[in-house]
């Protein structure tokens, strides 16, 4: 059991880690240009200088929504996280992490709306670039997806023994 709750708590502390960077980091979408790689994230555009992202009036608030969908991502599981610690320590033998399960699972909720708002309005289209694909941070997003789900499922499901 011992081995189980540390594994959990690893895979749990690495996506928080993961969903740090894939909100920071400016690599969502990854196209090149006459001058170099052109990368955008949700906060800038970078080529060999980073600058504001342009973003037209109409894709505006799906991009804002993106960000607050993110850093609420990051809260949950940080949230999560200590929750966790907290009921590992005050728990009765016997009794599950219902709460931590829960928070996980919102946690799970808001990376899945973040990045089908991305998917569906920001895919493919860049600014300056030909040949657009997506970068690591956005497959870092999706992977945070699975392991919030499979740790807040685990959380539910754990038992203290």
């Amino acid at each position: 059991m011992l081995v189980l709750l540390a594994g959990i708590f690893v895979v749990h502390i690495a996506t928080v880690i993961m969903l740090f960077v894939s909100t920071i980091a400016n690599v969502w979408m990854v196209g090149s240009s006459n001058v170099g790689t052109i990368s955008t994230g949700l906060w800038l555009l970078c080529n060999k200088t980073c600058t504001q992202l342009p973003v037209s009036s109409r894709d505006e608030a799906s991009l804002k929504a993106v960000q607050a969908f993110m850093i609420l991502s990051i809260i949950f599981s940080v949230v999560a996280l200590v929750l966790f610690i907290i009921q590992l320590f005050t728990l009765e033998k016997g009794k599950r992490f219902y709460m931590t399960g829960a928070v996980m699972l919102v946690c799970w909720m808001c990376i899945l709306i973040a990045v089908s708002i991305y998917t569906a309005r920001f895919t493919g289209t860049m600014v300056y670039s030909t040949n657009p694909h997506h970068g690591y941070c956005f497959i870092l997003a999706w992977i945070c997806f699975c392991f919030s789900f499979i740790i807040g499922i685990l959380y539910l499901v754990l038992r203290k023994k």
